[in-house]
């Protein structure tokens, strides 16, 4: 008889990541919710934030997301006049996102949003360290097309 013991849910490495990503994701809801915007929304911002414009095919490859996914959500913020996008001169391929000063505006309301989700994780800050470096590194393993 054959053992199986690699397809029981506790032996694959898969369940606790997405079941734990999922949980994380979710304790942001209370506090994305005031700002009007979802988890997904916030990674675009957290990006912007950082870089003041960027192409959408290097946020879709810095966010791992596909166009698909990425496309209607530029168009919430941009409804929501949290962004705005333009061709880069004179190249219709090349479309450039910005921050406009709504969308700037609530980088203060947001700053302390990692302390409060921070405080919902049963981890230490140096296990928390060495979660995030093992994910990174993890991540470093794949693709990112």
């Amino acid at each position: 008889m054959e053992n199986f013991d690699q397809l029981k849910l506790k032996n694959q490495m898969c369940f606790p990541l997405y079941a734990a990503s999922k949980e994380l994701i979710r304790s942001y809801t209370p506090f994305l919710e005031p700002l009007g915007i979802t988890y997904t929304q916030y990674l675009v911002l957290l990006v912007l934030w950082e870089e003041k414009e960027i192409g959408v095919k290097e946020l879709g490859s810095r966010l791992y997301l596909d166009s698909g996914t990425l496309s209607p959500l530029l168009k919430k913020l941009i409804e929501k006049e949290y962004i705005k996008k333009a061709r880069k001169d004179g190249d219709e391929r090349n479309v450039i996102i910005s921050l406009t000063q709504k969308g700037l505006d609530i980088k203060e309301e947001a700053k302390e949003i990692p302390f409060k989700v921070g405080k919902c994780i049963n981890l230490t800050i140096e296990e928390s360290g060495m979660l995030y470096n093992l994910l990174y590194k993890m991540l470093g393993g794949f693709k990112n097309e």
